[in-house]
């Protein structure tokens, strides 16, 4: 085939938008494929946990991955960013990295202290450790829906650590400078604010290898126990914080979670007021049946009698539970909380 014409899977490739022609090489069409459904699943967990968080609509829309050294990844930042490390714990303790531009990672803070996002905080460690809780949700919620699509294979975030970018920062501190990453953009936009990005990076290689657990899963193929070898964290960073425990907000113990019994971060927010709400059920009616309601009118609901009543916080379902009486108030006893998958 002569040199200037595209294979065809360097033209797969571009469609599923890997990045420069010199990436095509590294990447195959299978593993493009495999690598988007990874990009889309932490753009949907940050969509959820953002929306949360915020109360606000929250859009989210995924770039193209690029293939780089973590040289050229860096020089892509006009300011130092945020920096998000964890390990894929039940997957080799493969490193994640989230990196965030800084105004994005301060907003994300000030909705987990209970603010409106409307103004940007000073940084200060207690807002850098509460941007960190925040994105150590979207990693677990992330983590529950990749385990979906690689066979009941168990993750759970570990290692969890975030840092302040230093001049030198890279995403992987224990890896040179050259070394290739992939990196996977999102735009996040909350309404009435300016968007900022989240980029998800994993080194190249491994990359590849949870892709190829991924394409294993499609064909039937069981998960191997490995070794953990593999701990390249984030890095040249100042850290601000111990790692935390990284499930959702409503299953963490509210005392010390830290190493020698230090305040784990969700300490700093644990006495942030959240609206709890209590749903009994929901009914769809049409503009013409809303005006002709009046005193006495009846609406019947989506749920059987008896059935358990749902309770969300801002907004999001965490568990249910059945109606009960105190005293002379109404109270709901809880009888089922809700996987962080739903």
């Amino acid at each position: 085939m002569p040199d200037d014409l595209l294979s065809p899977d360097e033209i797969n490739a571009l469609l599923s938008g890997v990045g420069d022609l010199g990436d095509v090489d590294e990447i195959s069409s299978a593993d493009a494929e495999q690598l988007a459904k990874i990009s889309d699943t932490f753009a949907n967990s940050e969509n959820s946990v953002i929306n949360m968080l915020a109360g606000k609509n929250v859009t989210t829309n995924t770039g193209s991955p690029e293939v780089l050294t973590q040289n050229d990844f860096s020089g892509k930042f006009s300011e130092v960013p945020f920096l998000f490390s964890s390990t894929f714990g039940g997957m080799d303790d493969i490193p994640l990295a989230l990196v965030v531009d800084q105004k994005g990672a301060l907003t994300l803070a000030d909705f987990m202290m209970g603010g409106t996002g409307a103004s940007v905080p000073e940084p200060n460690d207690m807002y850098w450790g509460a941007a960190q809780e925040g994105l150590s949700q979207v990693v677990g919620s992330a983590f529950t829906s990749l385990a979906a699509m690689l066979a009941g294979r168990r993750l759970m975030p570990e290692n969890t650590t975030s840092a302040l970018g230093e001049d030198d920062w890279r995403a992987f501190s224990l890896e040179p400078a050259d070394k290739k990453i992939w990196a996977s953009p999102v735009s996040v936009t909350i309404e009435g604010l300016p968007a900022f990005n989240i980029w998800t990076c994993l080194t190249l290689d491994n990359a590849l290898t949870i892709s190829g657990y991924m394409r294993d899963a499609l064909e039937g193929k069981k998960p191997q126990p490995q070794a953990s070898n593999n701990n390249s964290m984030g890095g040249g960073r100042q850290n601000v914080g111990p790692a935390v425990d990284v499930r959702p907000a409503a299953f963490q113990p509210l005392g010390g979670g830290g190493s020698g019994g230090a305040p784990s971060p969700i300490d700093l927010i644990a006495d942030i007021p959240v609206r709890v709400t209590v749903e009994l059920g929901k009914a769809r009616k049409s503009v013409s049946e809303i005006l002709a309601l009046n005193t006495g009118a009846v609406i019947e609901l989506d749920k059987m009698a008896g059935e358990p009543v749902d309770i969300l916080v801002n907004g999001k379902l965490i568990a249910h539970g059945e109606v009960v009486v105190i005293d002379e108030n109404f109270g709901v006893r809880i009888t089922d909380i809700v996987s962080a998958a739903n």
